[in-house]
């Protein structure tokens, strides 16, 4: 199967676009307030129409409750989501939510699987530490998830950070045994390192953020093209 990419932290419908057109499967759109590649939902609900039946659209939450995802999902014609550990930290109003205790992402999953069904994609993100294999294990076990994201953590940011975590402890252990998970790599990829990072941890899909940017929110539209041809390039090869 083909490699997966996303483009992430998109703002402006020409970095979106710019990346369907350079091959990518996914562009994301980060909804998250600290951040400084937050987009504004109304600006999201222009630039998906854009990108219907070419790339599909994600969107990356943190600390929103279900409710409020739910309605960005419909607002913005999202086809996926993207939940940061502390996503559906708020309880979500309404009474679709399972009524057995779980944690705060895994009922906003729940909830989001109820309410779209199998045809919206969702990704869990695991930032990479002591804990990631219980982490990925627990979410292959709820069943809930398309994808998981491993990602890099650093201080109070939960991405963007520009800063990969270890990948050859990360190739011999959790790419290793991904307990049935589609693993995506993020977290300090770009141009300069994608085909190392495709032939250590040979994962289900890559996310770039930072790694593609001209600064925070603005993307450079040669880097992109570069990075997704040297990722095809890399994945393509026996290995």
């Amino acid at each position: 199967m083909s490699l997966w990419i996303k483009i992430c932290g998109n703002r402006r419908s020409e970095d979106a676009v710019a990346a369907a057109e350079a091959g990518a499967d996914a562009v994301g759109f980060v909804f998250a307030a600290a951040s400084p590649r937050q987009a504004e939902p109304q600006t999201v609900a222009v630039i998906t129409p854009l990108l219907a039946g070419r790339v599909e659209s994600i969107g990356v939450f943190v600390e929103s409750s279900a409710d409020e995802i739910a309605r960005i999902v419909d607002q913005c014609g999202l086809t996926g989501v993207q939940l940061h550990g502390g996503s559906g930290g708020k309880q979500a109003a309404s009474a679709e939510v399972a009524k057995k205790p779980r944690s705060g992402e895994e009922s906003t999953a729940q909830f989001l699987r109820a309410r779209f069904g199998s045809d919206l994609r969702i990704v869990r993100v695991v930032h990479f530490g002591p804990q990631t294999a219980a982490q990925l294990e627990a979410i292959a076990q709820d069943g809930l998830s398309d994808a998981a994201l491993i990602d890099t953590r650093v201080g109070q940011f939960v991405g963007g950070t520009g800063v990969p975590f270890d990948w050859q402890t990360a190739a011999k252990t959790i790419f290793a045994g991904s307990q049935g998970l589609r693993l995506i790599a993020a977290g300090g990829l770009k141009p300069e390192n994608v085909v190392e990072a495709v032939n250590l941890m040979n994962p289900w899909g890559l996310d770039v953020s930072s790694g593609v940017e001209a600064r925070p929110g603005i993307k450079n539209h040669g880097r992109i093209r570069e990075f997704i041809r040297l990722a095809r390039q890399v994945s393509a090869r026996p290995r």
